[in-house]
C-alpha cells in the first residue's frame, strides 16, 4: 500500500513588482536630465559666480546618479532608506546653486546646476511611498525652488504645480501597481496551496484514509474494544478530510473562501456532498465555521447511526442566506433525548451546531424521528456586501 508523502508546503510564489516599469523610466529620465543639466553646465561655466563649486556639484550628481541608477535597477536595492535619502541628497544639490548662480543668473530665471533633475526626488517617492509622498515630495521641491529664487512668478507657480502634479500622478499608479502586485501574489499563494491540498488529499486517500476506513470497517465487524476503535477511526477519517479542505492561504484577496469546494472534501462512500455549479463565496471565517458543523453533524451520525448509515450534505445558495443541509438514514432521535443529554451536561450538538449557527447570525432545524433518520437544516445570513455566486461587491 503506497503511502503518503510530502515535501512540504510549496514554495511561496515570486510575483515581479508591478511597479518596475516605473523604476524603469525613473532610470532613464534621470540619466537624461543628468546630461540636459551637464550642457547648461558648459554653457554657462564661464559666467557662474564659482564656477569651480558648480563643477562639484555636477561631479556629485554624475556620482549620485549612477550610484542611485544601479540600486533601482534591482528589487532589493529599493529601500526606503534609500528613497529618504534621494530626497535628502537631491534638494541639498539644488539649494547648493545659491553660491554658484550670480544674482543676474537667478533674477533672469536662468537653470540652476541641477535644473531638470531635480523632480527624480519626487518621482522615487511616488514610486516607493505612493501617492501622498509624491505630493509631499513635489511640495518639498517646490519649497526649495522659491527659497532659491526668492520671488513668486508665473514660472514658478508652474514648476509648482508641476512637481505636485508629477507625484499625485505617479503615486497613483504606484499604488495601482502595487495592490496589483499583492493581489496577484495572494491568488498564486491561493492556486499553489490547493494544488498542494489536492496532490496531499491523492496520497492521504491512497494510504491514510484507505487504513482509517479499513479500520472503521474491520473495528464494526469484531465489535466490542474494536467497535470503540471503528468509531474513532470514522471520526478521524472525517475530520482529516476537513482539514484536507481547509487551508490557510485559501481565501481570495477580499478574504473569502469557497464553501463548496471545502464541503466536497468531506465526500466518502457514505457521505454524498451536493452543491452549486459553481463555488459559494463566504468569508473564510464563516466558511470555516460551516465546513465545522457540517464535520460535527457527520462524526454524531459515525458515532450513533451505525455502520450502514449513510449522510447526505446539501448546500444551496440564495441571494439574503446560505442554507446547509446534513440528512442521514440512521434510527433518528428519540424525542427528549436533546433535551435529557443537555441535563446531563452533553452540550455537544448544542454547543457544535446550534452554537456556532446562533453566532453567524443563523438558524437551525431539526427534523428527526425514530426510524426516519436526522436532518438538521442551518440558515446563515449572507454578509452585507457578499453577493450570490461570487465574492465581495
Amino acid at each position: 500500500m503506497a503511502t503518503a508523502q510530502s515535501s512540504g508546503p510549496p514554495p511561496a510564489p515570486r510575483v515581479a513588482d508591478g511597479r518596475t516599469p516605473l523604476w524603469r523610466a525613473h532610470n532613464v529620465y534621470r540619466v537624461v536630465t543628468l546630461l540636459y543639466a551637464g550642457v547648461w553646465v558648459v554653457l554657462l561655466y564661464p559666467e557662474y559666480r564659482r564656477p569651480w563649486l558648480a563643477a562639484v556639484v555636477y561631479a556629485l550628481m554624475v556620482v549620485w546618479t549612477a550610484y542611485t541608477v544601479r540600486r533601482y535597477v534591482h528589487r532589493t536595492g529599493r529601500t526606503k532608506r534609500l528613497v529618504l535619502a534621494d530626497q535628502a541628497v537631491v534638494t541639498v544639490l539644488f539649494l547648493a546653486s545659491e553660491f554658484v548662480l550670480t544674482e543676474q543668473q537667478m533674477a533672469t530665471g536662468l537653470p540652476s546646476v541641477v535644473t531638470t533633475w531635480q523632480p527624480v526626488m519626487v518621482i522615487t517617492a511616488a514610486i516607493q511611498f505612493g501617492v501622498y509622498a509624491g505630493a509631499a515630495s513635489g511640495l518639498v521641491s517646490a519649497a526649495a525652488n522659491f527659497l532659491l529664487r526668492g520671488y513668486l512668478a508665473p514660472d514658478i507657480w508652474m514648476d509648482t504645480l508641476l512637481l505636485v502634479g508629477v507625484g499625485l500622478v505617479l503615486g497613483l499608479a504606484a499604488d495601482t501597481a502595487r495592490r496589483s502586485t499583492e493581489r496577484l501574489a495572494r491568488a498564486l499563494r491561493a492556486e499553489a496551496a490547493t494544488a498542494e491540498r489536492e496532490r496531499l488529499a491523492r496520497s492521504i486517500h491512497d494510504s491514510v484514509l484507505q487504513v482509517l476506513a479499513r479500520v472503521r470497517h474491520r473495528g464494526a465487524e469484531l465489535g466490542g474494544e474494536a467497535a470503540e476503535l471503528a468509531t474513532l477511526a470514522g471520526e478521524q477519517e472525517i475530520a482529516l478530510r476537513a482539514l484536507i479542505a481547509t487551508t490557510e492561504h485559501e481565501s481570495t484577496s477580499d478574504g473569502d473562501a469557497d464553501l463548496a469546494g471545502r464541503l466536497h472534501a468531506l465526500r466518502t462512500a457514505r457521505i454524498e456532498v451536493s452543491t452549486p455549479g459553481g463555488p459559494v463565496r463566504l468569508p473564510e471565517p464563516m466558511c470555516s465555521e460551516l465546513v465545522s458543523l457540517a464535520r460535527e453533524a457527520l462524526a454524531n451520525v459515525e458515532r450513533h447511526a451505525g455502520e450502514s448509515a449513510r449522510a447526505w450534505v446539501f448546500l444551496e445558495e440564495l441571494p439574503d442566506e446560505v442554507a446547509l443541509t446534513i440528512r442521514d438514514d440512521g434510527p433518528g432521535i428519540p424525542q427528549g433525548r436533546l433535551d435529557q443529554a443537555a441535563e446531563e451536561g452533553r452540550m455537544g450538538v448544542a454547543q457544535s451546531i446550534r452554537g456556532r449557527a446562533a453566532a453567524m447570525g443563523g438558524t437551525v432545524e431539526l427534523d428527526t424521528a425514530p426510524g426516519e433518520g436526522t436532518e438538521w437544516e442551518v440558515r446563515v445570513p449572507r454578509p452585507a456586501g457578499c453577493r450570490e455566486g461570487g465574492g465581495r461587491r
